[in-house]
């Protein structure tokens, strides 16, 4: 039997000169949760994790700029902008309040290292499937670079499908986990129809090109240590903190050891995309870190 979905609206704010799109589930007096999704992603993601959680909780979950029903830019992007929207977002949404934060893969980049610069913004701060990249080395900066120029040569493109139909059977042969229903829900809200008629995934198709820098793993560490709210991690035993360092738990140590007040937890069966695969054990975990807050 199909779960029936909780109601979301949507509203459109300016932040940093962009119209932002913020999704809304649940009462606006209810605790605030604000989840934050991942690279090639969208808002509409995390409905089946909000189906999934026991209390009333306001979640409001943004389209990251580029993403979904925010405003494209059409033209490369930069990582940084990101910290900056979050600052205004949680000075819209979290004023003066500490924001409880659910971030999966780069939503738990972009909210553990503005953490660092900001630490009294944020309460706590769970992050899904994410414990930075694998570190480069110097040598590697003229290849980047020849490949981020090559990259911007032409305006890059998404794979299209012609229906929303064979774009939900696409996302089920890359993900065999995800459900029928839930593949149907992404293919209609996760995705945007182009003046062909065809279909593809609501992300500007510029986040495809490279970044021109190499990524500096102890400048994010560096982040990580000013960060003073408790951090869980969210492993999957298909995930990518499991590829980039299963083999290697010195790594993974090293790099929870930054966090002030840190634990893991694991999740099996279950792929990057935890919030499809395991939403209602991401909900549990969700609502046993943040402690449902006693009414007044």
């Amino acid at each position: 039997m199909q779960t029936l979905l909780t109601p979301s609206h949507c509203e459109q704010v300016p932040i940093n000169g962009l119209v932002y799109n913020v999704r809304h589930w649940g009462p606006a007096d209810a605790p605030r949760l604000l989840m934050l999704h991942g690279w090639m992603d969208s808002s509409a993601s995390f409905q089946f994790t909000v189906d999934a959680l026991r209390h009333t909780w306001h979640v409001l979950a943004p389209d990251w700029r580029g993403y979904g029903r925010s405003q494209w830019l059409n033209r490369r992007y930069w990582f940084a902008d990101y910290y900056a929207d979050l600052d205004a977002l949680l000075d819209r949404y979290s004023a003066g309040v500490p924001a409880r934060i659910v971030g999966h893969s780069m939503g738990g980049a972009v909210a553990s290292i503005y953490g660092g610069a900001r630490p009294e913004r944020i309460a706590g701060l769970l992050m899904v499937d994410f414990l930075g990249l694998l570190p480069n080395e110097a040598h590697e900066a003229p290849a980047r670079i020849r490949d981020w120029l090559d990259h911007t040569r032409a305006t890059p493109q998404l794979r299209a499908y012609a229906s929303r139909e064979q774009l939900a059977a696409r996302l089920r042969q890359f993900n065999a986990r995800l459900l029928p229903e839930r593949a149907t829900f992404l293919a209609t809200h996760c995705a945007s129809q182009l003046p062909d008629g065809r279909f593809a995934v609501a992300c500007d198709p510029w986040h495809k090109v490279p970044s021109p820098h190499l990524y500096r793993i102890e400048e994010v560490m560096a982040c990580w240590r000013a960060l003073t709210a408790p951090v869980l991690l969210v492993t999957a035993d298909e995930g990518y903190v499991m590829q980039r360092f299963g083999k290697d738990p010195g790594e993974l140590q090293r790099r929870m050891d930054c966090f002030a007040n840190a634990s893991i937890a694991h999740i099996s069966d279950c792929g990057h995309n935890v919030q499809h695969d395991r939403p209602e054990k991401l909900a549990e975990l969700i609502e046993s870190f943040f402690s449902y807050p006693d009414p007044p």
